[in-house]
């Protein structure tokens, strides 16, 4: 991203990392959930989770954060849980991704022109993270935006996610309310909404497998 990358090249600072540290220690709660589950069960990830598919895609899909059953445990965004199910199912069909998803990171499934990555890198306890947890790991989502060249289009899953993305794409609230199938504009990006593909919305019906996929295919008619 152009900005960001002229704003650290000012500074003189070099831009923070694109995944935190296994051991990062930034939020302590975190820190402590990470440490619980470690000694639980020694065999998972249990660690920040980093993203997923070329850094050189033109689109970038922003999740919350990973799922205690889901990605803490294989090391892959939405990987084991049920947001992996439909989400993979979706970009498979619209093409941003190829392979067979069978729910763990060895399955040889390859993304195409596409990266996923969480506006929090840890799992945070009953998948709720606090909002300083939230603006602590802001830092390394926006290294990962400014790192992709060719980026062009951003899927926020959920109001958390799309929050997240607002501040290092320099847009505020008012001129990007979130909304399911709303797109914004960013300068050369578009900011496209969905809401977050879990269980709990796709069972209350708050979210279609029919909503989701059409806010791919509007992002995959804009690409083409």
């Amino acid at each position: 991203m152009t900005t960001l990358r002229s704003e650290a090249a000012r500074s003189g600072r070099q831009p923070p990392t694109l995944v935190p540290d296994r051991d990062c220690p930034l939020c302590p709660r975190l820190v402590a959930f990470r440490e619980a589950n470690r000694a639980r069960e020694p065999s998972w990830h249990n660690a920040p989770v980093a993203p997923f598919g070329d850094i050189k895609a033109r689109l970038l899909i922003v999740g919350l954060a990973p799922g205690m059953q889901g990605a803490n445990r294989t090391g892959r965004p939405f990987t084991g849980d049920y947001a992996g199910d439909l989400l993979y199912a979706t970009l498979l069909e619209y093409g941003f991704a190829k392979g067979t998803y069978q729910a763990r990171p060895d399955d040889g499934l390859k993304l195409v022109d596409c990266r996923i990555a969480n506006a929090v890198h840890c799992v945070p306890p009953q998948n709720k993270p606090l909002p300083v947890e939230i603006n602590t790991c802001r830092q390394f989502l926006a290294a990962n935006l400014a790192a992709m060249p060719k980026l062009r289009a951003i899927v926020a899953l959920g109001r958390i996610a799309h929050d997240t993305v607002l501040k290092p794409l320099n847009l505020k609230a008012s001129q990007a309310p979130f909304g399911h199938g709303a797109v914004h504009q960013a300068g050369a990006f578009r900011l496209y909404d969905s809401y977050h593909c879990s269980r709990y919305n796709t069972n209350t019906g708050v979210l279609t497998p029919d909503m989701f996929r059409s806010v791919f295919a509007k992002v995959k008619a804009d690409l083409d």
